[in-house]
């Protein structure tokens, strides 16, 4: 789909589709929803008096125009309370926009941007938000399954005041990108297991990089499990032996000498069944979407690299599977960490921060200054913050602060756990410097504290997004599927950061 910005208004857009909107409780609409009005000779006020718009957000109300203005059908989306606008409720009433004119059959939609004009947001906030929410929506995955609906070919921005277009262009742009981006980190999520094993991943990423014209910017390289075995990384070896498929330890930079240098790493467990401590069979086949974090660091670093940032990257994909076999790990085990910390296996279900501990120590090996990982570490995050708001944890509480402020901008929520001491009891072994796991009790915060006994200079942040990963229902421009929850975050934060 071609996105492009057009300086005019929204009566004279010649295409199949023009979107306008209006807040809730609203009895006669301004602004561009205004202008339609009347030259449809006051047809959206009627419909507004009679009830059938109402303005709530989301709400889509589609009517005809009878040449009486250049587009064959306008619609009219619902803001809702003018009081609780902002970002989000731009992308949510762009997507449910964008998922209706799509089964319309549309080929050519226009839209005046959201909260641009009398909702007070900066006109290139708006854009990108409007874009976001517009191209997320329109994502399919359809490796296996074609859709039954139309495509929508060429979508505009529409806006009179030449004053904003530059900026509204430069908003646009941005959107593209990270949406684009997250929709990649969509696919390996929706990806099934059998085929996207940890070395297919891997060859799909060097394959993203060429086809996306990244891979002169990024450098791409992995680790086999004999070079695995060489730097010692034995707790992420010691998840992948139950399985055929060896791990490959993708390591990417985007390299921005004279920075500092930002380590993002995903936890990518490309299917968990719990390995010998196996998981209950009902919903196992999401356990495909443990690789989560991985596809969104990856996502992140794409936009990055497509936005130019200055920011110095490397990004860590520490690929894995884990399977129950004769090679499995045993509860029980006792395994030994690329920086010497021993580890007793009290579970292999609890196998992700396993590979994450060597991916930090890989990290600060580096000398990286910042480390951000994100998991779909443990089900205790579902339990405490369900499937809307991931857990953040860390060393740097203004680091925490900060990914706390982006994440108000992006619409992905997160919220703060502490990592007091008094959780190191759990996580204490008879015969081993650390156990994997502390029990059911604060089960998130304990899998932080084992992650932090692996961080030694860096400032770190922790991100558990643990059912947000993935979704079984519909709602705005959120799909059913791999949600890539966390691209748009940290892209934002890398870009303060730096």
């Amino acid at each position: 789909m071609k996105i492009n910005v057009l300086n005019q208004s929204i009566t004279d857009f010649d295409g199949d589709l023009a979107i306008v909107n209006l807040f809730e409780g609203v009895k006669t609409p301004g602004g561009a929803t205004g202008a339609v009005d009347r030259a449809l000779g006051g047809m959206l006020s009627q419909l507004i008096k009679d009830g059938e718009i109402t303005g709530k957000l989301g709400e889509i109300v589609t009517v005809h125009t009878f040449d009486k203005i250049h587009p064959d059908r306008v619609m009219v989306v619902g803001l809702g309370k003018s009081d609780n606008f902002g970002l989000e409720a731009i992308r949510q009433a762009a997507g449910e926009a964008a998922k209706k004119a799509r089964k319309t059959k549309a080929k050519k939609v226009g839209s005046i941007i959201h909260g641009a004009g009398i909702g007070g947001v900066e006109p290139a906030m708006a854009a990108q938000a409007l874009v976001e929410g517009t191209v997320l929506a329109l994502y399919e995955f359809q490796e296996y399954k074609k859709s039954e609906d139309g495509k929508i070919l060429e979508f505009f921005l529409v806006e009179t005041d030449k004053a904003k277009i530059k900026n509204v262009q430069r908003g646009s742009e941005q959107g593209a990108i990270l949406a684009q981006s997250q929709n990649t980190a969509r696919d390996l999520i929706n990806e099934p297991a059998n085929i996207l094993t940890p070395k297919i991943l891997s060859q799909r990423i060097k394959k993203i990089l060429k086809q996306t014209g990244l891979a002169e910017h990024i450098e791409y390289h992995y680790l086999d499990k004999t070079e695995l075995k060489k730097i010692g990384a034995g707790a992420l070896l010691a998840v992948a032996q139950g399985s055929t498929n060896e791990p490959q330890f993708i390591i990417l930079r985007l390299k921005n000498p004279g920075k500092p240098l930002i380590a993002l790493i995903g936890k990518t467990v490309t299917f968990d069944s719990g390995g010998i401590s196996l998981k209950p069979s009902t919903k196992m086949e999401l356990m495909k979407a443990d690789m989560a974090g991985g596809a969104v660091v990856l996502g992140t670093l794409l936009a990055l690299a497509k936005a130019q940032s200055k920011a110095n990257i490397m990004v860590i994909i520490p690929a894995v599977e884990n399977l129950p076999s004769g090679t499995a790990a045993r509860p029980g085990d006792v395994v030994k960490a690329m920086n010497g910390m021993t580890i007793e296996i009290i579970s292999t279900d609890a196998e992700g921060r396993l590979t994450l501990a060597d991916a930090i120590c890989y990290a600060e090996r580096a000398k990286a200054k910042v480390i951000i990982d994100i998991a779909t570490l443990t089900g205790g995050c579902v339990v405490a913050l369900g499937d809307i708001t991931a857990a953040v944890m860390g060393n740097d509480q203004r680091l925490i602060d900060t990914a706390l402020d982006v994440s108000k901008h992006t619409g992905e929520r997160l919220w703060q756990l502490p990592l007091f001491d008094e959780y190191k009891e759990q996580i204490k072994s008879d015969i081993a410097d650390l156990k994997n796991s502390g029990g059911r009790k604060a089960s998130t915060i304990t899998a932080g504290i084992f992650l932090q006994s692996f961080v030694d200079k860096a400032k770190w942040m922790h991100i558990d997004v643990a059912g947000k990963e993935i979704t079984d229902t519909e709602k705005f421009y959120r799909l059913k599927g791999g949600t890539a929850f966390g691209v748009r975050t940290l892209f934002e934060l890398v870009q303060r950061l730096s």
